[in-house]
């Protein structure tokens, strides 16, 4: 028993020191310019790893690795909240608050029935629609820990979103510039925020095309963070529902409420009184991405090239798709509401 906790212990410090070298990674000027995060670079470890020398570690790690992409993942949504306030929501107003929650409905409403029509595993296909449609790798993160999914299609869906949102992020300024994208400074920021794939896609793109755009395209980007909850909400019903369908005794499958969502918006309310000093603020949200990294380290680690091949190209063609409908939808919306 001693050597089972052990072992689990060992497997949960293993992936601290993933973690760690993620972020140390991610302090390079060339990943910065990049705008991947530590997140991003901590999976990447992790897969290098799963596909190398995962064979050599000790069978009693694995509780460890699991407890990571579990326990420490849920935790470190809670503390995700830490980066928004209400008063964020109140700033931009009704015009992005409407656009925001347009572009992630129909996203996600849309990615399901587009993976339906493609015939591809139903999981990744929500997961994909999921981080398009609200805020990259930490949505995806979030909907796995609600649906208990494989290891390996919340790296598929990852790995889609990254490579889209990437991409975006040197779009925009480049078309904004040349004239191509046809807005204002405001309906840029509201577009940018609505669209970008991760928070650190908007604040990279933001930046490059200045303050004025940059404040308001991470606002209405943390509003869509925001939007998890419901959507986690609705997910965790429709788990539950899908249990039942496929056999569980009526009347004893209870909806699986992510109470770390609940959690999530909690630390909002409560960071929206700044209680806390900022200094305090800026030490839980290092310590958050840290935990997220840990987290995405042990998915990672769990997963091997061989399922990205039995997950096939379906996942980015859905992806391409939801970046196409991003890209047109923001664009109208941006244009016919915001003044």
């Amino acid at each position: 028993m001693k050597e089972k906790s052990a072992g689990k212990y060992h497997g949960i410090l293993f992936m601290a020191l993933f973690a760690c070298a993620a972020c140390y990674i991610g302090e390079w000027g060339m990943m910065k310019a990049l705008s991947l995060s530590p997140l991003i670079i901590g999976i990447i470890l992790g897969m290098v790893y799963a596909n190398s020398l995962r064979n050599h570690l000790p069978e009693t790690w694995g509780p460890g690795i699991k407890f990571c992409s579990k326990s420490v993942l849920r935790l470190g949504i809670i503390l995700y909240g830490f980066r928004l306030t209400f008063q964020d929501v109140m700033a931009v107003g009704v015009a992005g608050i409407t656009v925001d929650a347009i572009i992630v409905a129909t996203t996600i409403l849309g990615g399901v029935l587009v993976g339906r029509w493609l015939k591809m595993d139903r999981d990744i296909a929500l997961l994909t629609s999921i981080g398009s449609g609200i805020c990259g790798a930490a949505a995806v993160l979030g909907a796995e820990a609600t649906m208990n999914t494989k290891p390996y299609k919340t790296a598929v869906a990852v790995a889609t979103v990254v490579i889209f949102g990437t991409l975006s992020m040197f779009l925009y300024p480049v078309g904004y510039r040349m004239g191509i994208i046809d807005l204002t400074p405001v309906q840029m920021g509201v577009f940018s925020g609505a669209t970008l794939h991760e928070v650190a896609h908007a604040v990279g793109a933001g930046n490059a095309m200045g303050e004025d755009i940059s404040n308001i395209a991470i606002i209405v980007k943390m509003i869509r963070v925001m939007l998890l909850v419901p959507v986690l909400l609705i997910l965790g019903w429709w788990v539950a529902a899908r249990t039942r369908r496929k056999g569980a005794e009526k009347g004893k499958t209870k909806v699986a409420i992510p109470w770390f969502a609940v959690g999530f918006l909690a630390v909002i309310g409560f960071n929206s009184f700044g209680l806390l000093p900022g200094a305090v603020v800026e030490w839980i949200n290092a310590f958050d991405t840290f935990l997220l990294t840990m987290a995405m380290s042990a998915l990672g680690a769990e997963t091997s090239f061989a399922a990205f091949r039995k997950a096939g190209a379906k996942p980015f063609v859905l992806a391409a798709i939801l970046y196409v409908w991003l890209l047109v939808a923001g664009y109208l919306l941006a244009k016919l509401i915001v003044f």
